[in-house]
């Protein structure tokens, strides 16, 4: 049987109500970031004919790789190629440059699972079949896509980074690879805000599709970072997941509007037994935030639950606590001025401060974390 200790859980409450009365004040040039110092690689630049017909390939950068093709593109869903057309090329097309647009390049197990492209150029390529009038943003939606923490970090904050880097204010296709069927659902109103376009999937695609340029790989800087010294920040990124989220029958009878005279609505990440970390005495946590006078609902994010339904109801409350993992990475959902403490298991105090610490600053939210005393935690009993 084991023991379980409400005094502990009383300390978790009564710091999270500290922080709805802590004075925040947001740090606007605190962005937190992995070091994004380049290194040892290189940067290859091919030019055809005119000068603006340009294949470039960064290879500069530890997390990612980045190619922009400028000047006709026709890409070959059935052999993953991309060509520059151009006309004043002489003698045979030839393998150019190969990448793959995922950007954890320094991880072997999941670039393993990423789909590599290849870019060549001649006179003429395939037949155009498809004629887009934007330009192509190529990534993949393979490696841990599935994983929500990923989903994010690896996928919609780089592509948010890339497209206000290169293509600001601009019209994109995008063009993804390994985009299953249930990704391409679930996260369906976030890529329409990314792009009005139907999208371009490599691997179900049969038609020639022709670009006016295009982009392969996605920028990236660090968990939940943006770049360094940009004037976008994570706030920015929250407006764009309001736009594809909000508003979309966000409520139902799981999920009831909050009434102007109800109580504080705390969101309780639950995890299930089993699955590694929990919070053991989760019910009498749950008891003494009411006692405190939350409004408590215990939220298991499952596929089940449409990000809609999350998105209304983690944007409704007023604050989230808990334990570190993946799915607190709904906590991008809660509304400026709320708050959101982590409880961080033994001996992680500094993935929980990388994953979910600095960069919340720009959100406007107050956070604190909670750090589980080593004579508190079940782990010291299995050492």
């Amino acid at each position: 049987m084991r023991k379980r200790n409400p005094a502990a859980t009383a300390t978790v409450f009564l710091a999270l109500i500290i922080a709805f009365l802590f004075v925040f004040e947001i740090n606007q040039s605190s962005i937190f970031r992995l070091s994004s110092a380049p290194t040892q690689g290189k940067i290859r630049r091919l030019t055809f004919g005119k000068a603006k017909q340009v294949i470039s390939c960064d290879r500069s950068h530890q997390k990612y790789d980045l190619c922009s093709i400028t000047g006709a593109t026709v890409v070959d869903p059935a052999t993953s190629t991309f060509f520059l057309v151009d006309p004043t090329i002489s003698g045979p097309r030839s393998i150019v440059e190969k990448i793959k647009p995922y950007p954890r390049k320094w991880e072997n197990f999941p670039m393993q699972r990423i789909q590599e492209l290849t870019i060549t150029s001649g006179p003429s390529g395939p037949e155009c079949e498809v004629q887009h009038n934007s330009p192509a943003i190529v990534f993949s939606a393979g490696g841990y896509t599935g994983n929500v923490f990923h989903d994010f970090n690896d996928g919609f904050i780089p592509l948010f980074i890339t497209i206000n880097s290169i293509y600001k204010n601009q019209d994109v296709v995008l063009v993804v690879s390994k985009a299953r069927d249930w990704w391409l659902n679930r996260y369906k109103n976030l890529l329409h805000v990314f792009s009005s376009h139907p999208i371009v999937t490599l691997d179900n695609d049969t038609s020639n599709h022709c670009f006016p340029s295009a982009t392969l790989g996605l920028m990236s800087y660090g968990f939940m970072a943006l770049m360094p010294n940009s004037s976008q920040t994570l706030l920015h990124f929250r407006g764009l997941l309001d736009k594809a989220f909000g508003h979309h029958g966000q409520y139902s009878i799981f999920n009831p509007p909050p009434k102007s005279d109800s109580p504080p609505r705390l969101v309780f990440m639950s995890r299930s037994k089993g699955i590694g970390r929990e919070i053991l005495n989760q019910d009498e946590a749950v008891k003494v935030a009411k006692e405190i006078g939350f409004d408590v609902i215990l939220f298991k994010p499952t596929g089940k639950i449409s990000l809609q339904q999350a998105y209304g109801l983690i944007n409704s409350s007023h604050a989230m606590v808990g334990m570190h993992g993946a799915a607190l990475t709904h906590s991008l959902f809660l509304r400026p001025g709320s708050a959101f403490m982590q409880v961080m298991p033994l001996g992680i105090d500094w993935v929980g401060k990388m994953c979910f610490g600095e960069p919340y600053s720009t959100l406007n939210i107050r956070l604190r974390w909670k750090r589980v005393a080593w004579w508190r935690s079940t782990t010291r009993m299995i050492w």
